[in-house]
């Protein structure tokens, strides 16, 4: 086992990324984790709880860890570790993350992430975007120091830096997509009709082609070096705010969530997934809207809830989903929005099993984003794989990700967007995404994660 796996914070687009990684490393890894949960207090102490707990191995050659870790803490307190080519991940940059508040940013969390640049070998961000607007960052953030400040960290940092995008391993979806989907399917992954089934081809992992009936209605904490079989795709990206240190519910505590929203809806999804593959034909539904982000103040759920109920006012019809996950502390925008939103909502709350989630994606038409913070956006690349018509800010990764089409400067210009929609939902359901997202799969980018991985014996080890 050549390859440490060290993950700070083992939950959504973290977690998914070293399972992946693990899986295709195999018996050539290690993973050691922490819980998804208490963030703060991970970014703060996790270097203390790996120095007792990494098993100690003159096999290693590589660390690899997201920027959650305090990596200059961990190389100095255990010394053996410090040897190793050491990999830093940013899902995230704390130096562009959004507070609700200035003042209310935390300095540490910045600087322990510049400290870790400054003692990696190799930089790794999931974009451009994030990758500028941590170096640019820098010096700025370095003049919160109020005297005899370090100079000139960019320059010493960005000789270290690339951009590699999150991998994602994009699933067979086509059992859940309805008739007029498997177009964008065909375009996308290579779905050929044959008669009344569907041959897929060229799927990551995929033995050999499945015939899939037409309109098939077929429808986590883990401890220190506990290998985690399986890939779980998330409803969220990034890590919560650091400022309201969210725990994240188990399957245990949600029965006991305080949040009933959620619980109220957890049969109430494939109830309503059932009756829309059947029935009257799917054209001349509603529009489905789709809204799988974190429910916090960074995704701004007021913007997409206030442009919802301005589509009602107007008594346009629509439904919508809301995904995702939620937290300890819940904006209040959600409850209210869901009595306002009243008959118009098809889902409410977080969908655990991986299937109902790509089965609701693949049943809405089209998928919003409203966030102020987005570094890369799982959430939004997989509902666009399942079908989805994304809209997404002018701003932050986005244009980054997705062409110009897909893209708004206003929450006016969302509300418009939508409002055609609503008027005219087969636009939505006869379009052919023009972007591309085979660049973000794993079969694209796993030869570059490899290479990361890879390492020549050092005489020093």
């Amino acid at each position: 086992m050549s390859v440490l796996l060290i993950e700070a914070f083992y939950g959504g687009s973290h977690k998914q990324l070293m399972d992946l990684l693990q899986e295709e490393l195999q018996e050539d890894c290690v993973l050691c984790t922490l819980p998804a949960k208490k963030w703060h207090w991970k970014a703060r102490t996790a270097a203390l709880y790996f120095m007792q707990t990494v098993p100690t191995s003159t096999n290693y050659r590589i660390l690899f860890a997201s920027s959650v870790l305090n990596l200059a803490e961990l190389a100095a307190l255990r010394p053996d570790l410090g040897k190793l080519k050491k990999v830093l991940y940013f899902h995230e940059n704390q130096l562009a993350y959004p507070v609700q508040k200035c003042q209310e940013r935390d300095f540490q969390y910045g600087y322990n992430q510049i400290l870790s640049c400054l003692v990696a070998d190799v930089v790794v961000f999931n974009s451009a975007f994030n990758m500028e607007s941590f170096l640019t960052s820098i010096g700025k953030f370095m003049k919160l120091i109020p005297d005899h400040r370090p100079k000139d960290l960019e320059k010493i940092i960005r000789p270290k830096c690339q951009v590699l995008y999150f991998p994602v391993r994009f699933p067979d979806v086509s059992r859940f997509m309805p008739e007029h989907k498997l177009a964008h399917l065909e375009k996308v992954i290579g779905v050929k009709r044959n008669g009344d089934a569907y041959q897929l081809e060229g799927l990551p992992g995929q033995q050999k082609s499945r015939a899939l009936m037409k309109n098939s209605n077929a429808h986590r904490e883990s401890g220190l070096c506990e290998a985690q079989p399986g890939l779980y795709t998330t409803q969220h990206e990034g890590l919560p705010s650091p400022l309201t240190a969210p725990v994240r519910l188990n399957k245990s505590e949600a029965s006991e969530s305080t949040n009933p929203c959620q619980e109220e809806d957890k049969q109430h999804l494939t109830f309503n997934l059932s009756n829309i593959l059947s029935g009257r034909d799917y054209q001349q539904r509603p529009l489905h809207i789709a809204w799988p982000h974190r429910w916090e103040h960074d995704k701004d759920p007021e913007t997409f809830f206030k442009v919802l109920l301005k589509l009602k006012e107007k008594d346009l019809p629509f439904h919508v989903s809301i995904l995702g996950e939620s937290f300890t502390e819940i904006p209040d925008i959600f409850s209210e929005a869901k009595k306002a939103l009243g008959s118009s909502v098809l889902h409410w709350g977080y969908l655990p099993s991986k299937d109902d989630y790509f089965q609701a994606l693949c049943m809405a038409d089209v998928v919003i984003s409203t966030a102020k913070h987005e570094f890369f956006g799982v959430a939004m690349v997989e509902a666009v794989h399942c079908g989805c018509y994304p809209l997404c800010p002018k701003a932050l990764v986005y244009p980054e990700i997705f062409p110009a089409e897909y893209l708004y400067s206003t929450p006016e210009q969302l509300f418009k967007r939508l409002q055609n929609f609503c008027k005219r939902p087969d636009i939505v359901r006869k379009h052919l995404y023009k972007g591309e997202t085979a660049g973000f799969s794993w079969a694209a980018l796993g030869g570059k994660f490899r290479s990361l991985l890879a390492a020549e014996p050092r005489e020093d080890l």
